[in-house]
């Protein structure tokens, strides 16, 4: 059965030119670009969409890093798609992601890993609804 998951192209990416890259790869892997779009987000909007990292550390470098500039937001559809991109963009740390993952490919670092995607379905809805109305999506 077809799922959704919700995926984003941090700034350091869009700044680099590197979204149809990802794009490609993400289409290449099977997923149907259900809702795409492109913003920026305010500090606000960064710390809503992030809050349940508020108490950490590195809140505030995030939300400033993800209101830095343009993102591109998307909602991503096939089967298994939330588990599917996770493994397709990698760990968190390139240093440590595989060969041939997204974050591998492109992320300068930790911080500035290229993409974001959800974590679970619940996530997912939850990040996608944040963004994308039923009326934007395909």
């Amino acid at each position: 059965m077809k799922e959704d998951t919700f995926a984003m192209i941090k700034p350091a990416a869009v700044e680099a030119n590197q979204v149809g890259a990802i794009l490609n790869i993400i289409e290449e892997h099977g997923f149907r670009i259900s809702a795409i779009k492109k913003l920026i987000m305010s500090k606000k909007e960064a710390q809503d969409f992030y809050g349940e990292h508020r108490e950490k550390g590195f809140f505030d470098e995030l939300t400033n890093f993800m209101s830095s500039s343009g993102v591109i937001t998307l909602v991503l559809t096939k089967e298994n798609a939330v588990q599917d991109f996770r493994k397709l963009i990698g760990a968190t740390d390139p240093e440590e992601a595989a060969e041939g993952t997204i974050r591998k490919q492109f992320a300068k670092s930790m911080r500035k890993n290229a993409v974001h995607g959800s974590d679970s379905k619940e996530s997912a809805e939850r990040e996608a609804n944040y963004f994308f109305s039923n009326l934007e999506r395909f």
